[in-house]
This record gives C-alpha cells, structure tokens and sequence, in this order.
C-alpha cells in the first residue's frame, strides 16, 4: 500500500508564495489542486497521501483540511500554526478536532536567522503539540542539521519527520559533514526522515539514481526502514522529474531489501508516523 507522505496543494499567490518568485520555479506558479493531485498519482498505485503546507498562513491549512475532508486520497494535513503566538494553544485545540489533521511545519529553512528553531518562544509552541498527538516536520539544510540536533533534544518524545533527507549538496556530490550529522540526528528514535527532494538537490536535467545512491544507503543505515518513509515533493518533483519517475527511482533504490522492509520505506512508516 503504497502512501506519499509529502505532496503540497496551493492556491497561488505572490504574497503567500513568495519562495516561488526565483524565476527558476515559474513552472509552479499557478494552482495545484484535488484533481492534479489525482491525476499525477493515477498511474502509480498510491493508496492515500500527506498534504504538506508551504506558506505560513494558517488560511492554507484550513484549504488543505477542507481538501482532505472530501478528498479521501488525502489521508492527513501537516498544516502550519504560529507556534511563536502566545495563543497558540487555542489554534491548536480547533484544529486538532479534525482527524485528519496530523501535524505542523514552519519553513526553517527560509528564516533569515538560522538559530530560528532554538527561539524560546518557537519551542514554546512546539512543546505544546505532543499533547495533542502531533508530529511536527523540520525542513531545513544541511547547514542546520546541528541546530536541529539541539532542537530535537529539547523535545524528547516529541515525534519529528525530517524532510528531504535535511536537503544535502547531491548536485556537488558532497556528502560530508551532512553525512555525520545525520547519522547523529539519527541517533534520536523520536525522529522519522523522508526520503524526498533528493532529486531537485540534484542537477534538475541530469540527475542519475548512481548519483542519489550515496545519500540513500546514508539514510538508510542511520534510520533503517522503520524510520524511512517515501513521499514525492510534488508538485515541487516536476522541476526535475515525473511522478511516476520518482516512484520507479525509490522503488530501485531499495530493491535489494526485504518485502517487510520496503514496504515500511513506502507506507508502513507514514501510517505510523502520522497515524493515518
């Protein structure tokens, strides 16, 4: 059964999406809804889906909630609150009524200030989703992975998901010191990682799975299969690949591991992870 647990959804606009004005993404700016999602999917056999937020306006998590309401492909929302809010206990307890509503996100990767995540009042936030049952994604660099270590530590039951395998240099082939810090992340068993964004880390028009490789069997000897799980990064994918091209690349990539294994690595994690 296979689940991608990180696609996004949006209704663009500047304001909001303001990541995607490099002139590089114009391909993305412009609505990605239910159906594209559906048809992107359709020849692949994915069974369900996580919807993940990219903008911080808690308008998109309330679209995405509403999607996953009627669209039963999307089986869970990581949305984004202001965990920074002083009120943020009373976002939270709205949302948390829905029950596909699985966890939070904030963009680390784009605040100017990389010590974002260790902000008194940011953690604050974050402390308070484990007694809600949510797990909150960290997407960030490479160049944050000892920030997040930190940050990870201050939460020790708190359920984390990497995104992207923490975004290493695979277009430079360079695998140190990502390779280090990960694999003491790893060494939390709080924390998840998906294996998604390799390819658009990568050259976008030449890309190779023997170029990706290295960064795989990284992640997989740091987390084993229990603690990987597939997610695509569409729409985000299509600057470097199709939907189907991914599936196939992951699905070559651990082909040599056992059928329990592999189908952790492309559903079994997320349903636990996320409790979908």
């Amino acid at each position: 059964m296979l689940i991608d647990a990180h696609h996004h959804l949006w209704k663009h606009n500047d304001r909001d999406y303001e990541w995607m004005n490099d002139d590089r993404l114009r391909a993305l700016r412009r609505d990605f809804l239910a159906q594209d999602l559906v048809e992107a999917t359709r020849d692949s056999d994915v069974h369900g889906t996580v919807a993940v937020q990219a903008c911080h306006n808690i308008v998109e998590t309330e679209f995405l909630l509403d999607i996953a309401s009627s669209q039963s492909l999307v089986r869970g929302v990581i949305g984004w609150l202001p965990l920074c809010a002083l009120d943020v206990d009373s976002v939270i307890e709205r949302l948390s009524y829905d029950p596909k509503f699985k966890g939070v996100r904030h963009i680390l990767q784009d605040e100017p200030d990389d010590f974002f995540m260790l902000r008194d009042d940011f953690n604050r936030g974050v402390a308070r989703l484990e007694g809600f049952g949510l797990v909150y994604d960290i997407l960030i660099f490479e160049r944050h992975l000892p920030q997040a270590i930190e940050f990870v530590d201050r939460h020790p039951s708190q359920v984390f998901v990497l995104d992207h395998v923490a975004k290493p240099r695979i277009k430079q082939s360079v695998l140190s010191p990502w390779n280090e810090r990960i694999r003491e992340l790893a060494k939390r068993e709080n924390v998840y990682c998906k294996v998604s964004g390799m390819v658009t880390e990568g050259d976008w028009d030449s890309w190779t799975i023997q170029q990706l490789r290295p960064y795989f069997d990284v992640v997989l000897g740091a987390f084993g299969p229990s603690r990987l799980m597939f997610g695509s990064d569409w729409p985000v994918l299509t600057l470097a690949s199709d939907y189907q091209t991914w599936v196939h690349t992951v699905q070559s990539l651990i082909a040599d591991l056992s059928t329990d294994e592999r189908d952790k690595i492309m559903g079994g994690t997320a349903r636990e992870a996320y409790r979908l």
